[in-house]
């Protein structure tokens, strides 16, 4: 059975019929994951968005010394994707990964173009989606070029509390582009 959450999430943005609803629901798939489970690994050709439902979920980089740099996490009522790669059909660049046990809708890329296609109000709904996540990564990057790490954490635990109290220290410390003792040390000073 779907869960009401995906259609409240679609709902902030567009209002859809009895039938848009219906169509909608047929063509997304929908997978329970165990904790540690792998969406999406690099390397692998992107075909689907992703929204969650319920769990957590984490998108990062590993360099060629295995080195992961995080580049977003996912809670439920959030969509992830290797953006780039979804578009262009493309080797992911990023691997997801479950933290915890999670369930996900899945909508493949030809099943989006055909619901572009069927309906065209679905096109608003991910154009802000879009929009959302580029601001947010655009002001991402510039306060990594332009505060200090503390100043990038606090910042972090305040706009997203929630993933802070989901996720491990290691984890938020890649994301923030600094060792995890970096981090322990900030935490520690904070504490005092």
């Amino acid at each position: 059975m779907i869960d009401n959450a995906i259609l409240k999430n679609v709902a902030k943005h567009i209002s859809l019929d009895q039938d848009e609803t219906a169509y909608f629901l047929s063509i997304l798939k929908q997978k329970k994951y165990p904790k540690k489970s792998n969406i999406l690994k690099e390397g692998e050709i992107c075909h689907t968005i992703n929204f969650v439902q319920s769990g957590t979920l984490r998108a990062f980089y590993r360099d060629t010394e295995g080195k992961e740099s995080t580049i977003m996490f996912a809670i439920s009522d959030w969509w992830i994707t290797d953006m780039s790669c979804f578009i262009s059909q493309q080797p992911a660049m990023l691997n997801i990964e479950t933290i915890e046990e999670s369930t996900i809708f899945h909508l493949q890329k030809e099943d989006l173009d055909e619901l572009y296609i069927k309906i065209p109000k679905f096109e608003r709904f991910f154009r802000v989606i879009m929009q959302n996540a580029y601001i947010r990564e655009q002001l991402r990057v510039i306060q990594n070029l332009s505060l200090s790490a503390e100043q990038r954490y606090h910042i972090f635990l305040n706009k997203y509390p929630q993933v802070a109290q989901q996720v491990t220290q290691k984890q938020i410390a890649s994301y923030l582009g600094i060792t995890p003792e970096f981090l322990s040390m900030i935490r520690s000073n904070k504490n005092k």
